[in-house]
């Protein structure tokens, strides 16, 4: 389980890293999105992943890693989004960002160690392509819940989905690059 812990500092390293470098270029101009557009962005990521699975090239440059990367950093931004709510100033403070960044990131390894625990590491069995069609279940489910207002009868709410969709992610990354590099390169 340690490996894992290692594995996982390692992929959330890198996206912190083009968080913070993307966050000096633009600032929070993501601050405007809406957690619903939030959620689409993070949609047409996932639905380029499986189309890239499928077809096995790309056309315009940046590959699955890539995206994958981009799922992860934006549903930690919707997990901000969600804790600053709508009235927050657009503009934020990039070193309170990336603190938020850090908050949202250690409580979902949190979740990830104790879900890892309780399965097992199932996920390494897993095809990456599964985690594609899971981040894609999630966000379906998610768009459902944003359609009726967050009202649920016995599901989790729309934050959890977000968390699940960036340990994904990470597993996706962890199969994709540490685990075939050693490291991520």
């Amino acid at each position: 389980m340690n490996h894992t812990s290692q594995q996982y500092d390692a992929v959330i390293d890198i996206c912190r890293g083009l968080f913070e470098k993307k966050t000096k270029d633009y600032g929070t101009a993501w601050r405007i999105l809406r957690t619903t557009s939030l959620t689409d962005q993070i949609f047409i990521k996932a639905q380029r992943i499986r189309t890239l699975e499928e077809k096995g090239e790309s056309k315009v440059g940046e590959g699955i890693v890539d995206e994958f990367i981009g799922i992860l950093n934006y549903s930690v931004m919707a997990l901000i989004q969600i804790n600053l709510g709508a009235d927050a100033p657009l503009e934020l403070d990039p070193a309170q960002v990336v603190e938020m960044y850090h908050a949202e990131v250690d409580q979902t390894k949190r979740l990830m160690l104790a879900k890892n625990h309780d399965y097992g590491e199932a996920w390494r069995e897993m095809r990456v392509s599964s985690f594609t069609d899971l981040i894609l279940m999630k966000l379906l489910r998610i768009k459902q819940i944003e359609d009726n207002k967050g009202v649920t009868l016995v599901s989790e709410g729309i934050d959890s989905g977000y968390r699940d969709m960036i340990n994904y992610s990470v597993f996706a990354l962890i199969k994709l690059v540490v685990e075939k590099n050693g490291t991520y390169k």
